[in-house]
């Protein structure tokens, strides 16, 4: 059995599904009930009883134009143990329910009863090649540059709210991320991977996922409203959210905020909602009824553009020739930054982390990239700025340095007002030689030196037990002795010793699920003690693309 893809056929629709006077237009792709949980009318949602692998019996509310897989995500917000890709549904014995079709196509009522089985095979079972951890932090946090003019800063500020780590099934595609986020009473909680936040009076679990404007927004509607932000598939039990702030791209500072709207697709047609405020990087849209969401900005009928908070990405091919790097400039959008970190690490790549642009970006211009230095820029220096989807290629240019100075300066110049918009240094610290590729350590090397931290700093230890037992290095009571301790400290300085015990492969298998789930806790472990710039070396992952690099050092 293959992984599941995190899409979903539909129903069409039917001749009763009349556009309300709020529509925009009927779209294309799937949404509306194509999304996680919505509010529905009582008529149309009913519950149903679904027995857990583990013996725990679970109601969960659904609609018959759910699908299988959004029935998956609803028992994954619900439900502690559930993944979605490690997950088999069965119905009236020994039908399994394959995740595209609808509970309507299984003539499933309020009295079915779904039991749940866990999937072993090969593909879950055997390697942990197949398991994908959690995307990069945001390195896109630096000071702003000190060389232009004090009238050309952009004046935006990020509001501060408490951030929260969302879980991710660590089973699932990479390129299909589901994210749980599990707020822990009231308060405003932020999303650190995403920048999505919520607003709750109580306790909650959301989940939620990136989606793809060009699948959903017709050609009609984008000849008036241009995406201004990632668009979100969200799942929440209704009323459970007060408020939902959606991050946007949109220089605010230079900006007519009127023109900011959200989109929400719901049963095939796109609806214009008005947000009740709109922040710099946030609009805030109050008692929201989730399926897909996003920000939204009216297109202006004069040939002037909005100003767009935009980030550089520099990766430096790691097997190319000499140096070799990719230059990206794209706009702040955390789903197209993810895609583009996923792409080059697939190339054999690292990011160079650098700071953003100084000032506003604009769509529809093209900005000239160029050095001091001897330098070649392919295919050409001028590289247009516009929005792609995440799942598009994204527009690039090759730089490549055949010997490298001390430091080379780089400057982004707007090319129709010939004024710098972005620069930086890049040196010599800041590329992979083959001096600087660390040896690989063994996992015994790596737990034993770094023992008194991992007892103090390993976190997601549910889920690296999960994995222990899949990888058949522990077994349920050692793991319910593990979970037994009575602080953080002293169960993970126990399941240390307990793989010790167990021996070298053992410590192994528990080394990559570190790397795996906390990849940058191994990172900032092994280059602290090396006292070099972090270096990632892809050929020490075990996984179907390499982890992310994660640097704060001063070079």
């Amino acid at each position: 059995m293959g992984n599941y893809l995190f899409s979903a056929r539909r129903r069409q629709p039917r001749e009763s599904d009349d556009p309300s006077p709020g529509d925009i237009a009927p779209f294309q792709g799937a949404a509306g009930r194509e999304g996680f949980l919505r509010e529905t009318t009582p008529s149309s949602t009913f519950s149903i009883l679904v027995k857990a692998a583990l013996g725990k019996n679970i109601s969960v509310p659904v609609s018959l134009d759910d699908t299988v897989l959004d029935l998956k995500v609803k028992l994954f917000a619900l439900d502690s143990d559930f993944y979605p890709s490690r997950s088999i549904l069965i119905h009236d014995g020994d039908q399994e329910l394959v995740n595209e079709q609808t509970l309507r196509h299984y003539n499933i009522t309020s009295n079915s009863i779904i039991h749940h089985i866990l999937r072993y095979d090969q593909e879950s079972q055997g390697s942990l090649s197949c398991i994908t951890s959690t995307s990069a932090e945001e390195f896109q946090k630096l000071m702003q540059s000190l060389f232009i003019e004090e009238e050309r800063f952009c004046l935006c500020s990020r509001q501060e709210l408490q951030q929260v780590k969302p879980e991710i099934d660590p089973h699932i595609l990479r390129e299909q991320n589901i994210y749980k986020a599990c707020l822990p009473g009231p308060g405003i909680f932020q999303c650190s991977k995403t920048g999505l936040a919520f607003e709750v009076e109580s306790a909650a679990s959301i989940v939620y996922r990136y989606d793809n404007w060009s699948t959903h927004l017709k050609e009609a509607d984008q000849n008036l409203w241009e995406p201004a932000g990632p668009l979100f598939n969200i799942w929440a039990l209704p009323g459970t959210v007060r408020a939902v702030y959606l991050p946007h791209f949109i220089c605010v500072s230079g900006a007519n905020i009127s023109g900011c709207s959200i989109a929400h697709f719901e049963f095939k047609k796109m609806t214009i909602q008005q947000p009740k405020e709109v922040m710099a990087f946030t609009a805030v849209l109050e008692n929201p009824s989730f399926s897909l969401l996003g920000v939204v900005w009216r297109k202006l009928r004069s040939a002037i553009s909005l100003p767009v908070h935009s980030l550089v990405l520099i990766f430096q091919q790691l097997s190319a020739a000499n140096t070799t790097l990719h230059l990206y400039l794209i706009p702040d959008d955390s789903s197209v930054k993810q895609a583009i970190e996923r792409q080059e690490m697939s190339w054999n790549s690292r990011l160079i982390p650098k700071p953003p642009p100084f000032t506003g970006l604009f769509f529809g211009y093209r900005y000239k990239i160029c050095s001091k230095q001897n330098v070649k820029i392919k295919p050409e220096p001028h590289l247009p700025f516009c929005y792609k989807s995440p799942e598009e290629q994204q527009l690039y240019v090759e730089i490549y340095i055949k010997k490298m100075e001390e430091e080379i300066e780089l400057f982004i110049r707007d090319g129709q007002n010939d004024i710098v918009v972005w620069e930086a240094s890049l040196r010599s610290g800041d590329i992979c030689f083959s001096r600087n590729v660390s040896h690989i350590p063994s996992g015994a090397d790596f737990l034993k030196k770094h023992k008194t931290e991992l007892c103090s700093r390993m976190g997601q230890l549910s889920s690296t037990l999960l994995l222990l037992r899949d990888e058949r290095v522990i077994n349920s009571e050692e793991e319910q002795e593990v979970r037994a301790q009575n602080t953080r400290q002293e169960r993970n300085r126990f399941l240390l010793d307990l793989v010790e015990n167990k021996g070298s492969s053992a410590q192994e298998k528990l080394f990559q699920i570190l790397k795996i789930k906390d990849p940058f806790l191994v990172d900032d472990l092994e280059n602290f003690y090396l006292g070099i710039f972090r270096v990632f070396d892809p050929n020490s992952c075990s996984r179907t693309f390499p982890c992310k690099i994660h640097c704060n050092a001063k070079t």
